[in-house]
């Protein structure tokens, strides 16, 4: 029998800090293997509120430093990936007696605005709700309101092109691969896997394993490892609901509670409105988690304080849940926890060493993973510096403000897309756009049509170059297109797709 193959560093984890972490290692010439028992981002990162922040609210908390850190990636971000990032104004209604005065919101937003080096997004302003169209769809309470940028990120996008430029860059990537047993002995690691798919085994080597779980952080600690009395993340369930359009404006809205929490009404997906997130702490199954009627009532409610028109749970198209691993830090309340991430190095003499990652928010996972290289550095010696502030994730080769001309070259190469598929072909795939249609003349060339615009040939790509195996993948977390597909056509996508031959692909 062949000796396992032998890697520098072994991932476990596919959402956005295990991806970034694997990138950011290969890119600097460690070998890498990233192991991931579902989808990519089929956890956490995939159930954000899609937003790259600073994080208003945390500044309650005095976490001065996280927010610091995560206004400054929102224009590092915005320029390597502008298909899938892209700025937004945010308006944030004030009203006498509200859970915050007009002074401390206007000192938080004046930190917002010099914190983090800002240089591309417009600063706050002061909106006279009277006269600002901001207000139509609101109740006729407001006479005044703020206005500050964040960004809006396709979340589990963000994961597939970091894990497509770790493969491109050699990394291994695979999907759907449990991590059954990890062996620590005398600067190795023998980690054994099993393909969920056909229960076969494998095993492989590492000098150092990185565990990136997510909320599974500490069930890899007791499960694979062997650890017991494991407990270093606070579970918090953050759950979403998605109505039909309640505004036109573009700008999305910070709604603050009557409770001291806030929710965003922010425009989704062009013909709808995403409302969100609760918290709440979870002890539940983490492979069944989903909004409840408590949580559904709740975001109803909040937003129907502020819209004229109220949000009903009959209005309700589609919900999302996920929940967030955070560092437990030991505070009360669920939205009190730290957002902050804490890497933690376990090495005991010669035994081969392991880093925990708990906590972190999606702004700030190349930074996680910046931070994690360090401390990986330190254990088996220096490679390549930070690279990744600068180089763009695979489509993300054009100027922040050139979206609208991407779209017209992307139309003039291939005339016979209507402008809505090839907006959405762009704001997905970027330039790589180009690569998904190669040598298409006509939309016949697209191959079979599924529903909306999604085409066999997208399909494929997805299948290939993005390590999508079913209708979700495709639907849920590659694309968002299963709010537009009915379920007849979402299960002819999926009849579609178990006849593809679902081996490793693109991961060499």
């Amino acid at each position: 029998m062949a000796a396992p193959a032998q890697y520098d560093i072994f991932v476990i984890g596919g959402g956005i800090n295990g991806c970034g972490i694997a990138r950011d290692a290969v890119g600097r010439g460690f070998s890498v293997y990233l192991a991931e028992m579902n989808d990519l981002a089929s956890g956490t990162s995939s159930g954000s509120t899609k937003l790259i922040h600073g994080g208003l609210r945390y500044l309650e908390h005095y976490e001065f430093r996280l927010v610091r850190e995560a206004l400054m990636e929102r224009e590092i971000l915005w320029k390597i990936a502008p298909h899938i990032i892209w700025p937004m104004r945010f308006v944030l209604p004030y009203f006498e007696g509200g859970p915050r005065p007009a002074w401390m919101l206007r000192l938080g937003l004046f930190l917002y605005d010099h914190l983090g080096g800002r240089k591309l997004l417009p600063a706050t302003k002061t909106l006279d709700m009277r006269t600002d169209p901001a207000s139509k769809p609101l109740k006729p309470l407001f006479t005044k309101a703020f206005e500050y940028s964040d960004g809006w990120v396709m979340d589990s996008r963000l994961v597939s092109l970091n894990a497509r430029d770790a493969a491109d860059k050699g990394a291994v990537i695979r999907t759907r691969t449990k991590v059954v047993e990890a062996r620590r002995g005398e600067k190795v690691w023998t980690i054994t896997l099993e393909d969920m798919r056909t229960g076969s085994q494998e095993t492989v080597t590492a000098s150092l394993l990185v565990n990136a779980a997510g909320p599974w952080v500490d069930d890899v600690l007791s499960q694979a490892l062997g650890q017991n009395d494991v407990h270093h993340v606070r579970l918090v369930q953050g759950s979403h609901i998605v109505v039909p359009k309640k505004f036109e404006d573009p700008r999305a809205y910070f709604f603050q509670n009557k409770d001291g929490r806030i929710i965003f009404a922010i425009p989704y997906e062009d013909e709808f409105t995403l409302i969100g997130t609760t918290d709440r702490d979870y002890s539940g199954d983490l492979g069944e988690v989903k909004i409840s009627d408590q949580e559904i009532d709740y975001l109803c409610n909040a937003a129907s304080e502020y819209f004229a028109e109220p949000v009903l749970r009959e209005d309700i198209v589609w919900t999302y849940s996920a929940v967030r691993p955070l560092y437990d830090d030991g505070a009360t309340k669920a939205q009190e926890a730290t957002r902050d991430y804490v890497l933690s190095v376990d090495k005991s003499g010669e035994l081969a060493p392991l880093i925990n990652s708990f906590g972190g928010k999606i702004t700030t996972y190349r930074r996680l993973a910046e931070s994690m290289l360090e401390r990986i550095e330190g254990l088996l010696g220096a490679r390549g510096g930070p690279w990744t502030a600068n180089a763009v994730l695979p489509g993300g080769d054009f100027d922040v403000h050139g979206f609208a001309s991407e779209v017209g070259v992307l139309k003039a190469e291939y005339p016979f897309l209507e402008e809505k598929h090839a907006k959405r072909l762009v704001r997905l795939y970027g330039t790589r756009a180009r690569a998904l249609l190669g040598t298409s003349r006509s939309a016949s060339d697209l191959g079979k049509r599924f529903g909306a615009d999604l085409y066999e040939l997208e399909v494929r790509y997805l299948v290939e170059q993005e390590w999508a195996t079913t209708a979700e993948d495709v639907l849920w977390r590659r694309t968002k297109l299963g709010l537009h597909l009915t379920s007849d056509e979402a299960l002819g996508l999926a009849k579609f797709m178990n006849s593809l031959d679902r081996g490793v692909i693109a991961a060499e």
